[in-house]
Parts: structure tokens; sequence; C-alpha cells
């Protein structure tokens, strides 16, 4: 028999005023997401797993979408309450409402995670949601939410820990890593939200060189090329979530995208380096690169091993190399970065060195890293990892 729920705590409208919001982003990346929201000088902003957590109202949240390079998504919270079954779930749900979010004839999906909880079969536990809010919209005499997918206009997010349930709105729509810039997908792209945080944690000034030596589809460049200018990844996009919402303000989201708008820079004279040893991938790395609005770049068909770069130049190398797990046996990537480590201690001294790749083939490469971030790339436990390559001996000062 299910327990009766506990009264739920129902927050204000977050549509209206100051709600807690939550932004999410993948294991690891939490400290880069925090910092960024420090830096948009978000109220109260905490670090907790899987995300950060922050105060604001809609100017806020609508600007956390816009200018967010490492989070997932942006949630808004409606209640908590305490649900150990079925009934006490869809009773908590019930109590919201739902019909200030959702127009007459909306569409509705619901996304739910578990941990430690009597409610841990997901699909259970958004169905019965989705049940309380189609229930609460036609019993006040609205037409009955049809329940889809992606382009939902109210997506719900549950949240179940230890028998406890927090219901949030998805202000965000479809995941932020869909910046809209795009235009060729790849072959096994890194996310533009990982990428992103490789930027970031590189410490690339934005005006020295960036160089991709494994480009592939161009998203380490085109995430480079917007940090450097200054660009809300989130202007390339045409719609977010809470743009469906009957509350939705017109005047407020063009106040926020103008402001983003008037505070990008030009590239200028920053190079953006790319290379690859499959035409097909400089094609889609140059196409995403236009789509951007990036089209002054320097791509090249070639062999990472075959690059040489400039004395003096002071780069940044920031690359995603094969794992073996897309390309060859591991045996020979151990082989590969031994190869890439002692090419680049020879040709780029004096650069910085950022990369992703496997924590087990990292210490083929034979150097030493000065900084390590363990994240996922997919289902593989990878880390981010940073050096700044030495100069070369005739370089050296004198003692």
């Amino acid at each position: 028999m299910s327990a009766s729920p506990s009264r739920p705590l129902i927050a204000g409208d977050p549509t209206v005023g100051p709600s807690v919001c939550f932004a999410t982003c993948a294991p690891g990346l939490e400290p880069v997401l925090h910092r960024e929201l420090q830096a948009l000088r978000m109220p109260k902003v905490e670090r907790q797993v899987g995300g950060v957590r922050f105060t604001g109202g809609p100017a806020d949240w609508m600007r956390a979408n816009l200018w967010l390079r490492t989070a997932g998504r942006v949630l808004l919270r409606l209640t908590r309450y305490e649900a150990h079954g079925s009934e006490a779930l869809y009773a908590g749900a019930l109590e919201c409402e739902w019909e200030r979010w959702l127009r007459p004839g909306g569409t509705v999906r619901v996304d739910a995670q578990s941990k430690d909880s009597d409610l841990d079969h997901t699909r259970f536990v958004e169905q019965r949601i989705k049940d309380a809010i189609v229930d609460r919209v036609t019993r006040r005499g609205a037409p009955r939410p049809q329940v889809v997918g992606e382009e939902a206009h109210l997506r719900v997010h549950a949240h179940v820990y230890r028998n406890r349930v927090t219901l949030s709105l998805d202000s965000s729509g479809a995941a932020l890593r869909k910046r809209g810039w795009r235009y060729a997908q790849g072959q096994a792209p890194l996310s533009e939200t990982l990428a992103a945080a490789m930027v970031q944690l590189s410490g690339w000034n934005g005006k020295a060189p960036l160089v991709d030596p494994f480009c592939g589809s161009g998203t380490l460049l085109v995430e480079g090329a917007l940090w450097a200018t200054n660009t809300a990844p989130g202007l390339l996009r045409d719609r977010f979530g809470f743009m469906a919402w009957p509350g939705f303000s017109a005047k407020l989201w063009e106040r926020e995208r103008k402001a983003a708008e008037a505070a990008r820079r030009p590239l200028g004279k920053t190079r953006l380096v790319g290379l690859d040893h499959r035409p097909e991938r400089i094609a889609e790395a140059q196409a995403n690169l236009t789509a951007a609005g990036f089209s002054s770049t320097d791509l090249q068909v070639l062999d990472a091993r075959a690059w040489a770069g400039k004395p003096g130049w002071n780069a940044q190398i920031l690359t995603n190399p094969p794992y073996g797990v897309r390309v060859g046996e591991e045996a020979k990537m151990l082989g590969l970065y031994e190869q890439l480590g002692q090419h680049w201690k020879a040709v780029a001294q004096g650069y910085g060195l950022t990369l992703i790749a496997p924590v087990e083939l990292l210490p083929a490469f034979g150097l030493a890293w000065e900084q390590q971030v363990p994240v996922k790339n997919g289902a593989l436990e990878c880390a981010i990892v940073s050096t700044q390559l030495p100069e070369s001996e005739s370089a050296a000062p004198p003692a």
C-alpha cells in the first residue's frame, strides 16, 4: 500500500518572481559551471553534484540559458515532497498548477531520474506525473494535452532521491549543447559542452593561435571562437523551452538578447588552425565554422604528426585525439600517443596543451600533466588534462 504524501512545498510561480534554479552539467564540470554562474553574478550560487544551484527571476534564468557554455539545462523548482509509492507521487504532482505553464492544446514531456528510492523505475515515474498533469489540466476544462518528445511546449523534470521528489520546469527545452551552429554532424563528435569546458580549463587567452590537430567537424574550434569573441552560445539558436509558456515576456527576452549582442567582440587577428587527415572532416569543420559566423580560418588536410608549429607563436593546442574505440586498436593508440607526445615536444615548445583522452591511455604521451579533470565522454572514463610544453633548451634564459 502506498504511503500518503507529505504536503508538497509549492514554490511561487518561477515565471514571475525569484525561484530556486538548477543548472545541470556533466559529472566533473561542476567547478567550471560554478565559475560561469559567478561570472554572470547570479544570486546564491552553490555547487552541487551534477550541477549548480542559484536563485533568480525570469531575467536571470533567461540570461543563464543564453550564456552558459557548460550547462545541460536550466531547471526551475516547482515543488518538493516525499513519495514512497504511486499514489503519493501522483497526488504531489496533482497539486501543481500546471495550467499556469501550459497553453490550451499544448504538449507535455516528463523526464525523470531516480536514486536510492522506492520509486526506482523512471519510466513509471514519468508516466504517473504525466497522468497528474493531464488530469489537473482537463479537470479545469482545458483540452487534453498530448505527450510528445523533444519539441514539447512544457518539459518537466522529476528528480527522486531517497524518496523525496523534486519537480522542476525545464526552461531550456532542447539541451543547451544544441547551440544551433552544427551544420555537419561529423563522426562521433565531442559534445559542445565538453568542448567549452576544455577551452575554459586550458587558460587560453583568446588571442594566441588556437590549434586542433584532430579537428574533425570543428567543435573545439567553434567553441574556442565563441569564447574568444565573447559570443553567448544561446544567440545562435532560435528556441528555448520558456518561449512556449503562457507568461513568456518577449520584451524581457529581447532585452537580454540585445545585451548579449552588444557584448560580442570581433575575432580580430586570432588564428584558428584545424588539421585532419580526412578531407571530408575538414569540409565539415569549414561548414560548421561558417554556420557559426567564423569563415576566416586555417584548415588543412594534414596528419597531426606532420604539422610543425612556429617558434615563438605561444599557441594553444586543444584537441580530442582518437581513442581506439572509434579508430583502430588500443595498442595502435598507445603508439600514436607516444609519437604525438614526442612530436609536440619537438615542434611546439612553449605552447599550451589541453586534450581529452581515456585515463588509462594518458601515460603514453610521456608528458607531466599539470591539471587533470575526470569526465565522461559518452560512456568512456576520460580526463581533460593540461600542461605547458617545455621550451627548447636554446630558448631558455641563462642561469
